[in-house]
């Protein structure tokens, strides 16, 4: 029986690393290994590269899902709760008061500093573009995969072909990527965690998958209509991060829910947030112009709920089965595919929406370049690049 003292423990440890860990997913995995295995010893090493292979394979956000896993390790399900409402709190709750203020000021901010919020958006996605390439297509076959998945979406956009790439980069690496079998990981005790809860986390993450747009096409609405949208897309984004920026994109701003300025101008400030940037999700959901008298962050804390419920469902589906499923070389050649098609994905991105709305002049080119080497180059904190690209942006744009 877990205590109520563990989950009060993983909330607030989890909402220290929730104010703190900025950086991206990378950073966020490197400052939980220091808190959950160096310092705390909740995981040993082993069982911790364990559950980061299980939340790579898995879609949605990867440093989220690896905290869920850390809470169920430490304290059972309600510890995995405790740890994702410590992790997520801060930046979601950062983005909806952003959303206010965007919605308040309606064409009262200086539009050089929403530009330069659009500007970093461009560093930012190149930064992760460049990244991502290295690591997850660094040789031949998988950097044409990308490359072909890039072409693909760009010719035909919308979530139909960005779904389409997915499951085809998958077939791909499932028939070509094949490497020899991964090591074999620890065996870690997941507790409250049994094979047939498993499986009806898995039943459920299936009907949501299914049974949500059949609601949403029943009783139209744009509550249901974000819930189902915002759900498929926690349910098909591999790689988490800036993957997701695409197919938020296709979900609100086409049906003119949320418009292209604000969407970038949002992407923008969730750079400046600690956490996960899936977090983004919350802000689209509080500047939402939906025709009914809900409050925005009504539809934040809904936007919030339905792009991270895939992810709960998955680990705890997936966590009673994750020691067989690694050992299984065509998962892990699917997998390979899969992250090469996500680049390609996101390289699309990188030119429309994100370059083709945030540089427009020289002006904006050559800011774009200085936060792109900032980034890179200077291993500038994101935060800072934002809040300079902001500034510089309401002075010079």
């Amino acid at each position: 029986m877990i205590s109520l003292s563990r989950v009060l423990e993983v909330l607030r440890v989890s909402l220290v690393l929730g104010l703190t860990s900025f950086g991206g997913p990378l950073a966020h995995l490197g400052y939980f290994r220091q808190e959950f295995v160096e310092r705390r010893r909740w995981l040993d090493e082993r069982s911790f590269v364990d559950l980061v292979a299980l939340c790579q394979f898995l879609p949605g956000p990867a440093s989220s899902q690896v905290s869920i896993g850390v809470g169920v390790a430490r304290a059972g399900l309600w510890g995995g709760l405790a740890a994702w409402i410590g992790f997520t709190l801060p930046s979601a709750a950062a983005l909806i008061a952003f959303a206010y203020g965007v919605t308040a000021l309606a064409g009262q901010l200086p539009h050089g500093l929403l530009q330069g919020l659009k500007v970093v958006a461009v560093a930012v996605v190149a930064q992760a573009v460049w990244g991502m390439a290295r690591s997850l297509a660094p040789d031949r076959p998988r950097g044409t995969l990308a490359l072909l998945a890039a072409g693909a979406v760009s010719l035909w956009p919308g979530a139909a072909a960005q779904i389409g790439v997915i499951v085809a980069s998958g077939l791909v690496g499932w028939a070509r990527l094949r490497q020899d079998a991964p090591p074999e990981g620890a065996h870690t005790p997941w507790h409250g965690m049994s094979r047939a809860l498993g499986a009806a986390c898995l039943l459920l993450f299936a009907l949501g998958l299914v049974g949500l747009p059949l609601l949403a096409l029943a009783w139209p609405g744009a509550a249901l209509q974000l819930a189902a949208g915002l759900y498929r897309v926690g349910s098909l984004v591999f790689g988490g991060g800036h993957v997701v920026l695409p197919l938020l994109q296709e979900v609100v701003v086409p049906p003119g829910w949320v418009s292209q300025d604000a969407f970038l101008a949002g992407y923008g400030a969730a750079q400046a947030v600690p956490g996960p940037l899936f977090t983004f999700a919350a802000y689209l959901g509080a500047v939402l112009q939906a025709p009914d008298a809900a409050p925005p962050w009504a539809y934040g804390l809904l936007a919030l709920g339905a792009v991270f419920a895939p992810s709960f469902l998955l680990v705890y589906g997936a966590l009673p089965f994750w020691d067989a499923l690694r050992r299984w070389q065509p998962a892990q050649a699917a997998l390979r595919g899969v992250n090469a098609g996500v680049v390609g994905l996101l390289a699309a991105a990188l030119y429309d929406p994100v370059w083709t709305a945030g540089v427009r002049t020289p002006r904006e080119f050559a800011l774009a370049l200085a936060a792109f080497a900032l980034l890179v180059l200077w291993r500038t904190p994101p935060w800072g690049v934002v809040l300079l690209s902001a500034l510089t942006g309401a002075l010079a744009l």
